[in-house]
């Protein structure tokens, strides 16, 4: 992967943003995102321990629900592993190469805000919906002897209670939703960071962002092939699952297709701080050495003033040019002179000190 210019990554302009400078300060200004994090785990765990809406299910129906109980190819416990910790390595990574803490931290903050978002989601909409799964007959009768209401038809189920409560979550597919929004949220990183809209016609690229995306479907096709899943759940789970980590990734980043859209937004905001800085420096800095440069000249100014008022005012001055340039009779009218005139040259002295001063 090939970074922008400078121009489209300010950061080789200013110093790196490192965790270590940048880390506490970025927590700090997200700290109510940490905090909203921490309450959507908190409804994701709500919201599995309620139990769904049993929708009924009639002795006619049961035909379409008899496909076998598999286990799970892709386990639930590895989509996590997939959907949210793979790309952050990935983050981690571009983070090594770039240096960039508000990269790392927006797209981590963002990718778990998609597949919590989605998460809470899928589980409001399966405990609303209640839909059936298609192996549910063998949880309802594990022994295969169906149990039919006299009156209703509907099924009078006998397996175990938590197996059961599993088989009425088929709708969406949360398989497919966590894939497609960590995976999904991934494919936009990657868009940005190897700018696929270049318009330079480079196809490996695409092939390069289409790959999370494929790794996402072969999870959610895995569930309609385990029979855990209708293809319309899947279908429903990839939709939300995308459109979830579309909209959080663009909150914290440009689109792919911008010039700035290495970047996240914050980034440009601390570049943008950081030039502000440097011109509020600059300007203090001149008008400090200009301040310097004119201080001193007024107080050479004013000093030299006053010492000859203190020399004329000694009568010092009168007393020595006289006497040591010209005749008797000369520092005679000197000396009358300078009587008459000292007070006005005096004053006059005192008004161009004043001035200067002021």
């Amino acid at each position: 992967m090939q970074a922008p210019a400078c121009t489209n990554a300010p950061a080789c302009t200013f110093p790196f943003a490192t965790m270590q400078s940048h880390g506490v300060r970025i927590a700090r200004s997200h700290a109510y995102d940490w905090v909203a994090l921490l309450l959507l785990i908190a409804m994701e765990c709500v919201l599995n321990a309620i139990e769904p809406f049993h929708r009924f299910v009639g002795e006619g129906m049961i035909a379409d629900l008899r496909y076998p109980l598999k286990s799970n190819t892709v386990p639930v416990w590895a989509v996590p592993i997939v959907a949210v910790i793979a790309p952050m390595l990935i983050f981690i990574a571009i983070y090594i190469w770039r240096r960039s803490a508000y990269d790392l931290h927006h797209a981590t903050i963002g990718i778990l805000f998609s597949v919590l978002i989605t998460g809470v989601l899928t589980d409001a909409i399966k405990n609303a919906v209640g839909r059936p799964r298609p192996n549910f007959f063998w949880r309802c009768f594990p022994d295969g002897i169906a149990v039919y209401d006299n009156i209703t038809t509907a099924v009078i189920c006998h397996g175990d209670a938590s197996v059961i409560k599993e088989g009425h979550k088929s709708f969406p597919s949360g398989h497919s939703s966590w894939s497609f929004a960590g995976l999904g949220f991934l494919s936009w990183y990657l868009a940005g960071k190897i700018t696929v809209f270049d318009r330079r016609g480079h196809v490996a690229k695409l092939c390069v962002v289409i790959l999370p995306l494929l790794v996402a479907a072969v999870i959610a096709i895995s569930r309609v092939d385990d029979y855990w899943h209708h293809w319309q759940d899947v279908f429903a789970g990839g939709i939300l699952g995308m459109v979830i980590a579309s909209v959080c990734y663009l909150q914290f980043f440009p689109p792919p297709s911008d010039d700035k859209g290495f970047w996240p937004h914050a980034h440009f905001r601390y570049i943008s701080d950081r030039e502000e800085e440097s011109r509020r420096r600059r300007t203090t800095e001149m008008s400090n050495s200009d301040s310097t440069a004119v201080v001193p000249r007024q107080g050479e100014t004013g000093a030299n003033t006053s010492r000859t008022l203190d020399a004329m005012e000694s009568e010092r001055v009168c007393k020595r040019v006289p006497a040591a340039r010209v005749g008797t009779g000369t520092h005679r009218r000197w000396k009358s002179m300078s009587n008459t005139t000292t007070p006005a040259l005096l004053a006059k002295l005192r008004g161009t000190k004043l001035r200067e001063i002021g």
